[in-house]
């Protein structure tokens, strides 16, 4: 039920607008993810999929806003992704 949920609340998100409209994020935030960014040297594409999960995850701690917490598990879980499957 709960990821019923998740999934018709993300295709109305990213159905017709900007992630970034959607997955704002505090100046601390952005600083982490910049930082993040920067020294493991992803692409912008990979960066808007941090965002996304950073996203979801806040969705699932039943937050408004993306904290820098839910954009840390979101670089950790793209840690183990490159981890097993690299």
């Amino acid at each position: 039920m709960v990821a019923y949920l998740l999934a018709d609340r993300q295709s109305e998100r990213y159905g017709a607008e900007k992630v970034r409209k959607f997955c704002a994020i505090s100046a601390d935030g952005e600083k982490l993810l910049e930082n993040a960014t920067t020294k493991l040297g992803l692409p912008a594409r990979a960066h808007d999929r941090i965002l996304k999960v950073a996203r979801t995850i806040a969705d699932l701690d039943a937050a408004e806003n993306i904290e820098p917490r839910h954009l840390s598990e979101a670089f950790q879980y793209r840690t183990l992704d490159r981890s097993y499957w690299a």
